[in-house]
């Protein structure tokens, strides 16, 4: 290690710092404000040192670590991602007697996990990065043990990613067995031939369990409704955007290219797509809790993103990128409603709920239908460049039959997700609960995140153009 390894590593030690910090900051005095703004005074600073230290790269860091433009684009959108979850929290927390100032601690250990993911090229690294991020989601999805569903949702979660771990490890040792090697490139240059295929074939299958759960897709996906809906809607909305997207961006620099050749891998991960865009978007039609409904269509849009993936070119990283960011902005905008809208008893489930909610508070009423169009695909948003580009890279690989499953179970999305926009917008109940009032800080996030959705989905050239930046050091 020397100076210019340090330098690059100053993002993941400024996350690192900052839960230090404010772990500190607890110990000596409690104090909702004065945590929340240490761990955004951290993510701000962390995301400022991946655009300072973005001309300094590629670095290898050890073995173990790569930081590169691809990673930085990541460990930026995790970054953005938890800072606006940590804004969203404030609000959410504020109504809860309960202890307060812990879960930012354990969100910036949950962010730290994502960051290491985000630059992992060795396997060493990925398991630190995944437990570091597991341990931290255990206790983040069960924080209020006192409610309903909570204790159970963290439970089938600690047991559901213990399992997978081990699949994990063991599926690793026998890429070392046959490699020699702990190190992704070996895998990512193979051309899995010869009489010990077997090995690492069977290596890759057992990895890609604790991937494919980690990522909630079929047939690992049994725990995402129940954990979407007992964990707190700020939470969830991180288990759904940051987490799962540090592992598709080591998804994508792990198997990238001569692994995904095998026929084998490509036609596990086909099933899994298939299967998950099939799964998520019909079982989510006979849901009537609005964070199921969101946690079956999540399984779904992995599965999109697997579509892109498996086209394995340049532009399907690309379309991997763009979905990935049109998700998060969505994901986010979508569950920074549900918490506003939730008490301190329970979070706002019900559909029941979001009856008239456009008579009685307009202005969520029409983020949150942004956002719902975005993820349904309606033009003029990001959601539906996000899948032009994914149908766009699937045409060019001639992946016809993922194109075909991939339309027709979009269509079949529009259902679910129309039937929350008819909600907002019909007649309200006769006996409707007070909501709470909307903090100025959580409006100017949803306000920024409906923007963004609008306008990338407009005018998408300067991202797209920074994620193709990013995808010409991937390694």
């Amino acid at each position: 290690m020397n100076a210019g390894d340090t330098l690059a590593l100053l993002p993941l030690l400024l996350i690192a710092g900052t839960a230090a910090v404010v772990m500190l900051a607890i110990a000596i005095r409690r104090s909702h404000a004065l945590t929340a703004i240490l761990t955004l005074a951290g993510l701000a600073a962390t995301f400022a040192s991946v655009l300072a230290i973005a001309p300094l790269v590629p670095r290898q860091v050890t073995p173990l670590l790569l930081i590169d433009r691809y990673a930085l684009f990541y460990i930026g959108l995790i970054t953005a991602s938890s800072a606006a979850v940590a804004i969203l929290s404030f609000q959410y927390l504020e109504s809860h007697a309960a202890q307060r100032e812990e879960l930012y601690l354990l969100l910036l250990l949950a962010t730290l996990g994502c960051a290491v993911l985000a630059a992992s090229v060795h396997f060493v690294s990925f398991i630190l990065g995944l437990e570091i991020l597991s341990v931290s989601l255990y206790a983040m999805v069960a924080y209020f043990s006192d409610r309903e569903h909570s204790l159970e949702a963290g439970i089938k979660y600690l047991i559901l990613a213990s399992v997978s771990a081990a699949f994990l490890l063991f599926g690793a040792a026998l890429i070392y067995a046959d490699t020699g090697t702990l190190a992704f490139s070996p895998v990512r240059e193979l051309s899995l031939g010869g009489s010990r295929m077997a090995f690492v074939v069977t290596g890759i299958a057992l990895t890609v369990t604790g991937i494919g759960f980690k990522l909630g897709v079929v047939p690992f996906h049994l725990w995402t409704p129940d954990v979407y809906e007992g964990s707190p809607s700020p939470v969830t909305a991180f288990v759904a955007t940051a987490s799962k997207t540090a592992v598709i961006a080591l998804l994508v620099r792990y198997l990238s290219s001569g692994a995904m050749r095998s026929p084998p891998v490509f036609y596990v991960f086909s099933v899994m797509a298939i299967a998950s865009m099939f799964a998520g978007n019909l079982l989510a039609l006979r849901q009537t809790n609005v964070k199921r409904i969101l946690a079956y269509s999540s399984i779904a849009h992995f599965g999109y993103i697997l579509v892109a993936f498996l086209a394995g070119s340049a532009i399907a990283a690309a379309a991997v990128g763009f979905y990935l960011v049109a998700y998060t902005v969505t994901l986010l905008a979508a569950f920074g409603i549900v918490g506003v809208l939730s008490g301190p008893e329970r979070d706002a489930g019900s559909l029941e709920q979001y009856r008239g909610l456009f008579w009685r508070r307009p202005v969520i009423a029409g983020i949150f239908t942004a956002a719902l169009f975005s993820l349904a695909g309606i033009p003029a948003t990001m959601g539906f460049l996000g899948k032009f580009y994914v149908l766009t890279s699937a045409a060019a690989a001639s992946a016809w039959a993922l194109m075909i499953v991939l339309v027709i179970t979009s269509v079949a999305g529009l259902f679910y997700y129309l039937r929350i926009v008819v909600a907002l917008y019909s007649a309200p109940p006769e006996h409707v609960g007070e909501h709470p009032g909307l903090a100025r800080a959580s409006a100017l996030v949803l306000g920024a995140l409906a923007i963004l959705l609008i306008l990338f989905g407009v005018y998408p050239a300067p991202l797209l153009d920074l994620i193709r930046s990013t995808l010409v050091l991937i390694g």
